[in-house]
């Protein structure tokens, strides 16, 4: 009976994405992608603080990439889950337009590269904030890119910069890892993963009854 478990383990870890895995990846990106665009408004409020203080909110734009991936849990989903959700931005108009994808791609393959660097086997709030910050960074080159910040001097760049991968981290990152766990606990995210070892030995447990 263990050798069956054994073979569905070693059959679950070498499936890749099914395209059931690929339409909640998309679901999920077209939520936060709504809340994305809507985002600004919250955004906003914090830019008359203090320079740049509503860098301290645009973590929010990096949640699609970590969310999907904690509560899928499969390669390749925080790349597409950020790049989908870009895409929702340009759909309701966004003022960034056609470059909203090139954040979108960027922001993603940092998020994808941590979760890849951990072998895709590590869930924890550590991992989320990690991507999370790995975004922001990929944003910030993007930034550079556009040259959006062709004038700033070095302390802008320390401010603006610090204060966006401190926002992904934590909103993007310890956030989003805090409301996939709120949705494990009501049993949603065990829809949306391939069944462990655990669920096959107790299946095969109950069989056996």
């Amino acid at each position: 009976m263990q050798s069956n478990v054994n073979a569905k383990m070693n059959g679950n870890v070498r499936r890749g994405l099914r395209l059931s895995d690929i339409l909640v990846t998309i679901l999920i990106s077209l939520v936060l992608g709504v809340v994305y665009h809507f985002w600004g408004s919250v955004y906003g409020l914090f830019k008359p603080l203090f320079f740049q203080a509503d860098e301290m909110m645009y973590g929010m734009w990096f949640a699609a990439s970590t969310l999907a991936f904690l509560l899928i849990r499969k390669p390749g989903v925080a790349l597409i889950a950020e790049l989908a959700a870009a895409h929702v931005e340009v759909l309701f108009g966004s003022g960034w337009g056609l470059s909203m994808l090139l954040y979108g791609f960027i922001q993603g393959l940092g998020a994808e590269l941590v979760f890849a660097a951990f072998r895709y086997r590590n869930y924890t709030a550590w991992a989320a904030a990690l991507a999370g910050a790995a975004s922001a960074v990929g944003s910030m080159f993007v930034d550079i890119y556009m040259a959006y910040t062709d004038s700033y001097v070095l302390w802008m760049y320390l401010a603006k910069y610090s204060m966006r991968i401190a926002s992904g981290a934590i909103i993007a990152g310890l956030l989003m890892f805090a409301l996939a766990k709120a949705l494990e606990r009501t049993g949603v995210a065990s829809l949306l993963r391939p069944a462990s070892a655990k669920d096959y030995a107790a299946l095969d447990d109950s069989r056996d009854v």
